[in-house]
């Protein structure tokens, strides 16, 4: 049996071999973010299912593994993630590190500021500091403080105050493998001023075979009236292991739509914690995850309303095949002042074996007096009546449980703001399900 100490060895070991040479090492408070980084990771370790938040995901997987950092300058394929008819600025990082080749810098719009965060530790580190680290503190999250420690680059995006856009932001991190399993913990830092309006997509994939991990954080402002759409595509192999958090602060009559779309990899979760710190806020959550094999995809989501007068709706679907198992754990929590809160959340989910599992554990903590909540949570399988109601119809048994089971997963896809990455997911999900992508049809798109 490994001991806990050898688990975390290597990654100390790791930190302290290039400590010297990481992005900002030159800068006292970019170093004590990463000495607090690998001391908090020292002290908090790998979770195990002892913790309650992880108790239903082992990450021993990922603790047992001998990783070693990526270091691929290319990403053969990588094409495939970028949207082009999106038209979207693009920043690739590949194996955490900036690729120049990949990225789409050349028509970056007025009032819109994009660079990766090494360039500005070296260049105009004042950009950085009071943000980098302040929502993702490393003492209280064991992969934070891992990536805090160890990141070597990742994006910055900031939307200036009163600019509205119509293309989206994206962010793309590739992991590469190819023989020995590879690690790399891309940070992005996503910024929208007051009054600004901005679409911002991360994508997290990985390209070539083997074992790969990606330990990403991101750090999102959304500052008063703003108005956001923030996508995030998972789409790693079925080899690989993806951690993934996103730390996010809402200012006063600020409006933010999350759209988390997981389809790929043998370990996943992602974390969404938001904080409404302000009154007249709005924020819609959607979420769609599948597995099938032997995936284990964990959603964990936090939306906490500490002023009055915010309203927050969320809903997730799962898609669960083969002996695939997924979790979702939402919680809401109002706090005493937050008096006339208005908050939803629910988690639907459709059965397609009868060997898949979900734990889905919707939860409120309510501390306020005056207020609407509601939680819920679904579990199914394909209705028979609506199946021989298409087969009435001329369909096959075969093609109308996978047009029923689009259809489940389409309303969360047809939410997406962009119409190029609407149509790419809804054939991905449609081919995933064994049908011709070209046939997946996304009804009131």
């Amino acid at each position: 049996m490994v001991e806990v100490a050898d688990m975390l060895e290597p990654w100390i070991a790791e930190h302290k071999r290039i400590e010297r040479n990481l992005p900002g090492a030159g800068l006292a408070w970019a170093r004590q973010l990463r000495q607090a980084g690998i001391a908090g990771f020292a002290e908090l370790g790998f979770p195990t299912t002892a913790h309650e938040d992880w108790r239903q995901t082992s990450v021993a997987r990922i603790a047992e593994t001998t990783f070693r950092a990526g270091a691929a300058k290319s990403a053969p394929g990588a094409e495939r993630f970028f949207y082009p008819a999106a038209e979207a600025v693009r920043l690739v990082f590949v194996d955490g590190r900036f690729s120049p080749g990949l990225s789409k810098l050349d028509a970056i719009p007025a009032g819109v500021r994009v660079g990766t965060i090494a360039q500005l530790l070296a260049e105009d580190p004042k950009r950085l500091e009071g943000r980098l680290g302040t929502l993702a503190k490393p003492g209280s999250h064991p992969f934070v403080a891992l990536n805090t420690a160890l990141f070597q680059d990742g994006g910055y995006v900031l939307v200036e105050k009163g600019v509205e856009l119509d293309r989206p932001l994206h962010v793309v991190c590739l992991a590469t493998a190819d023989g020995e399993p590879t690690a790399n913990h891309p940070r992005t830092v996503l910024i929208a001023e007051a009054g600004s309006k901005a679409i911002f997509m991360e994508t997290f994939a990985s390209v070539g075979e083997g074992i790969s991990f990606t330990n990403a954080v991101t750090e999102t402002w959304i500052d008063a009236n703003a108005r956001v759409h923030h996508v995030m595509i998972e789409l790693a192999s079925l080899e690989s292991y993806h951690m993934a958090t996103n730390q996010v602060h809402l200012d006063r009559d600020s409006n933010l739509t999350t759209h988390s779309v997981s389809l790929g990899g043998a370990l996943v979760r992602n974390e969404l914690n938001t904080v409404l710190d302000g009154e007249g806020i709005w924020l819609q959550m959607y979420g769609l995850f599948r597995v099938d094999g032997t995936q284990h995809i964990d959603n964990h989501t936090s939306i906490e309303h500490p002023k009055p007068h915010s309203d927050s709706r969320e809903l997730y679907k799962g898609l669960l095949d083969g002996k695939g198992k997924a979790i979702f754990h939402g919680k809401i929590i109002v706090r005493k002042d937050a008096q006339q809160t208005n908050a939803y959340q629910e988690n639907r989910n459709l059965l397609l074996s009868n060997e898949a599992i979900v734990d889905t554990k919707p939860q409120l903590e309510i501390h306020a007096n005056d207020v609407k909540c509601k939680h819920g949570a679904n579990i199914g399988h394909i209705s028979e009546d609506h199946i021989h109601y298409l087969r009435t119809r001329g369909v096959s048994r075969e093609d109308a449980k996978r047009i029923l089971v689009h259809a489940f997963g389409a309303e969360m896809i047809q939410q997406l703001p962009v119409e190029a990455v609407r149509t790419h997911l809804a054939g991905m999900v449609y081919e995933l399900l064994g049908g011709d992508p070209k046939d997946a049809v996304l009804w009131g798109a």
